[in-house]
């Protein structure tokens, strides 16, 4: 057949289609002799589907699938970095490519491929020929680099969302029409494909001036009459690189083939050919679903291990995947080695296995162990109680086991080689608590995926990241409540006086739920352009914390005890002086006396009552009031912070010091906050002030063990380097080079001031100045800091962005991105989201100041986070132990005789973490100290 008008060409994005079915099912699928063909599974199941739904009056008359020859192509001649940040293929899926091309010719389709050409470039070729020649074309991908093809007889197609893609649609994501995406795409460049464009123009940006000045060669000749600096800097300065990105996004649609439209006429698949590769591949369902569409025998597949439930162990990821709906899930109950073994024999053979843990406690280093389940398809899970007791259901039921149960060693020693075993991938959801319940009893989980931080690294900033939110959110399914099993109040009990068989449907679903969240996460984590970030800065953390937690830092409870002396007897002082002011006794810690002392006795201004009638006296009351030049509110907030230090620190952490271990045991939580940086609980070792004599002294009761020394390796000013590397200040980079002193420079600068002989509360202005603009500071909040008036808080403020104008564009750009993408970026690629970004009221400034501040000190948090994760195979042959991290500072605990060789070793770690993935323009410098007790350290 004569391809010409009435013709209709299919042209399937084959690369597109391999790694949709790679990361979009479950990747380790394998055949009998341990060959992985997950990725050949999903394209076999999407392109039988493309081909069966090829019916109707837009069934193809001639049809294609694509394919790149090899990583290497003509553009690579013309920018030697393009796809330079593209990862290695997994080892995984590089086998499974000559075979999806082998699938396309059993499923009698062309199967076409052109060295040192992409498929991209074949594809628009043939739609140029097949336009030509008067007939249509549909584009099977969702590729955006495809939609510059779009019109004039040519549409895509979505197969994953079903959705056809034609010029409105093209014209909707690019802000342009189809003729001119190249022009934005160049200007905005990839990061994906590192193309580089224009620094700081994204898509919208790009559509505006395209819009305006009709084409990008115009653009760039004219590129001096735009008004905004930064923007007209980016087009001047970099016009040779945007038209090398121009080279790179167009497509080739004249590329040398061998190949006719007319070779390319639909062919029906033939029955032996096509059954035979389904068979070898071990496909039973697809292979089934095949012959009876072509009225075929088909060939018998060899038996495989048995399985729970309905499923075989080689079924098609994509049936898999979807699963049964949760009310008509199948849960398992294991009682006995027989059954579990037979779980265990799925879990081998999928390669992945979702788990959780039910414990007693939510202390990991207290519980203990009740209960594991475990999923491999979704609605398919099984429990396994191990510790559950006899008459459960109350407080007072015996501790004696309940029957039916297996042993809890005998079931550990069956999993221990699963959940250790390097080619069987352990899915969680907030696995770091499951880590360590494990470690407990001897077993290094590994490898693992995590539910939690996927979603943490798609989401932050949008959402908690929970797993009953996240079932409720992604899956549409609300869990169990835990309080409907073990109760609330006095009358809540721990997990092991559950009944089994309630217990049973509880913990399966949440195996299950987590194995459905991650088939849901894992393909999303690419399109969403965080894989790097999942990969290199959240996964990879995990083990890291969960030894150190488990390693805690000594505490002496004696100088505890001394210091809550102390406190109490100062509190004592600060209280007699507040009433003299006062002119009067009255109870310090009621808000509501205070504010009458404050604002009816006194007549202080400022005095606002809430919805219960009393004064509002809270820190930012006061702090105003105490930066007007008011006595009582600023020694309020003095006996404040001594109240607070006591029942937080003093009293408190001689309660959380283990019977066991004589340590005390942070937890930290990797997605706690939005920017990346960890948040630590039970207790809070984060929060201890630095600032104030008693806040450094609670340092003093956490000890070195005998023999041992305690080593603080803290950054110096890391925010204000990232910042003056960002915003690009030579003043303040040249400074960090030079060793300057970055306060007294600023203060020099500013108030035209000598560095030597300054005045400290010159630099102590300049220093609250440096570090308060990160956080995009206002005069208002200077003023509190500094307890000063706010006029002349903000024109310090003034005056500070009239000498480093950079910082107030860095400022405003951020901004304005954050406006436009609903999220900004650190220099690592986090993703944080602004969702109130464009809010007015009271809720604009603090997203305002959220978005500059995030890309800086997330910025932070994953370089400190680059170098907790390289850091233990750094120490591993030296006698020592990372035990805590604070905000920019690794605290370690270290043989009094490895001192030396630890700083060098950790130092070095710490200041070439941001290497190789970012080339900072400043150095990043490390302060080390050391000594009995962590006051002395640093």
């Amino acid at each position: 057949m004569t391809f010409g008008k009435g013709c209709h060409l299919h042209l399937i994005d084959g690369s597109a289609y391999i790694f949709r079915a790679y990361h979009a099912l479950p990747p380790l699928t394998r055949k009998s002799d341990g060959l992985p063909i997950g990725a050949v599974a999903g394209f076999c199941n999407m392109l039988w589907s493309q081909l069966a739904n090829n019916k109707g009056d837009d069934a193809p008359t001639h049809i294609a699938c694509v394919f790149d020859y090899s990583s290497k192509t003509f553009r690579d001649d013309i920018y030697d970095k393009y796809k330079a940040n593209r990862p290695e293929l997994p080892e995984d899926l590089r086998p499974q490519f000559p075979l999806t091309r082998e699938a396309t010719k059993a499923f009698n389709v062309a199967c076409l491929e052109l060295e040192n050409y992409e498929a991209d470039d074949i594809i628009a070729t043939l739609a140029r020929q097949a336009r030509e020649a008067g007939g249509d074309v549909t584009i099977i991908s969702s590729d955006k680099d495809l939609m510059q093809l779009v019109g004039g007889g040519v549409e895509m197609f979505d197969a994953m969302k079903s959705k056809r893609i034609g010029v409105e649609e093209v014209e909707e994501k690019f802000g342009v029409k189809p003729d001119r995406v190249v022009d934005v795409q160049a200007l905005a460049g990839d990061s994906v494909d590192n193309v580089p464009g224009a620094p700081g123009i994204g898509i919208k940006t790009a559509a505006l001036l395209i819009n305006e000045y009709g084409d990008l060669e115009t653009l760039l000749q004219r590129a001096g009459e735009i008004k905004q600096p930064k923007r007209r800097e980016a087009l001047i300065g970099n016009a040779d690189l945007i038209r090398i990105s121009k080279r790179l996004v167009t497509l080739d649609d004249h590329t040398p083939m061998d190949w006719t439209l007319d070779d390319l006429e639909v062919k029906a698949p033939e029955a032996e050919p096509l059954l035979d590769f389904l068979a070898k591949m071990e496909f039973r369902t697809l292979t089934k679903r095949v012959a009876e569409a072509l009225k075929a025998e088909a060939p018998a597949i060899p038996d495989a291990p048995a399985v729970p439930a309905s499923h075989d162990a080689e079924e098609e990821p994509q049936v898999a995947a979807e699963g049964l709906p949760f009310d008509h899930a199948k849960y398992e109950c294991i009682r006995d080695a027989g059954a579990l073994d037979r779980w265990i024999a799925v879990i081998r053979d999928r390669g992945y296995v979702a788990v959780d843990t039910e414990t007693t406690s939510l202390d990991e280093m207290r519980a203990e162990l009740v209960g594991i389940s475990l999923s491999v398809f979704p609605g398919e899970a099984c429990y396994i109680p191990l510790g559950h007791r006899q008459g459960g259901g109350d407080l007072f039921g015996s501790n004696d086991l309940s029957d039916g149960q297996m042993g809890l060693e005998e079931a550990l020693a069956f999993l221990k080689p699963v959940l250790e075993d390097e080619a069987i991938l352990k899915i969680g959801q907030n696995m770091k608590y499951d880590w360590k319940i494990f470690a407990r009893h001897g077993i290094r989980t590994a490898p693992i995926d995590d539910t939690m931080l996927m979603s943490y690294a798609m989401y932050s900033g949008l959402h908690n990241h929970g797993m009953d939110g996240l079932s409720n959110r992604y899956l549409g399914h609300e869990p169990i409540p835990i309080k409907s099993l073990l109760g609330s109040g006095k009358s809540q009990i721990t997990f092991d006086r559950v009944p089994v068989d309630e217990a049973v449907k509880y913990a399966a679903e949440d195996a299950d739920i987590t194995l459905r969240l991650w088939q849901a996460f894992k393909p999303n984590l690419h399109r969403a352009q965080v894989t790097t970030v999942y990969e290199t800065l959240e996964r990879p953390l995990v083990p890291v914390l969960a030894d150190m937690e488990m390693a805690g830092i000594r505490v002496d409870p004696h100088v505890l005890s001394r210091m809550s002396n102390a406190f109490a007897q100062k509190m004592a002082a600060l209280e007699a002086e507040i009433q003299e002011l006062a002119g009067e006794s009255f109870n310090v810690g009621s808000p509501k006396q205070l504010g009458e002392i404050l604002f009816d006795k006194m007549s202080l201004p400022g005095g606002e009552k809430g919805k219960t009638g009393a004064y509002a006296t809270g820190a930012d009351v006061l702090e105003d009031l105490a930066a007007e030049g008011h006595d009582l509110p600023a020694r309020v907030l003095d006996w404040r912070q001594l109240s607070k230090l006591k029942s937080t620190y003093t009293d408190a952490l001689q309660t959380h010091v283990h019977p066991e271990t004589g340590r005390v045991h942070t937890s930290y939580s990797i997605a706690g906050a939005n920017t990346g940086r960890l948040a630590s609980t039970d207790p809070n070792l984060q929060n201890i002030p630095v600032r104030t004599e008693e806040g450094r002294r609670i340092r003093e009761a956490f000890v070195a063990g005998p023999g041992m020394r305690l080593v603080s390796l803290d950054y110096s000013q890391i925010e204000l380097r990232i910042l003056a590397h960002v915003a690009d200040i030579p003043a303040l980079k040249e400074a960090f080079r030079e060793g300057i002193d970055i306060h007294a420079m600023t203060a020099s600068e500013m108030f035209g001031v000598p560095v030597e002989g300054m005045d400290p509360m010159i630099r102590r202005q300049a220093k609250a100045i440096n570090f308060g603009v990160i956080y995009g500071i206002s005069g208002f909040g200077l003023a509190r800091n500094l307890r000063i008036p706010r006029a002349e808080a903000q024109g310090f403020i003034d005056r500070y962005f009239e000498r480093f104008p950079g910082i107030k564009d860095y400022m405003d750009e951020t901004v304005a991105f954050a406006k436009e993408n609903g999220f900004v970026r650190t220099l690592f690629g986090r993703k944080i989201h602004t969702p109130e970004i464009n809010a007015k009221g009271p809720h604009a400034g603090f997203a305002r100041r959220a978005a500059i501040n995030a890309p800086i000190q997330g910025a932070a948090a994953d370089v400190i986070r680059r170098a907790m994760i390289r850091m233990p195979s750094a120490i591993a042959g030296l006698p020592a132990t990372m035990l805590l991290q604070v905000h920019d500072e690794l605290l370690f605990e270290v043989e009094e005789g490895g001192v030396d060789r630890l700083i060098a070793v950790a130092r070095e770690v710490m200041e070439g973490a941001a290497h190789p993935a970012v080339h900072l323009d400043v150095p990043l410098v490390v302060d080390a100290g050391q000594g009995a007790n962590w006051a002395e350290a640093h």
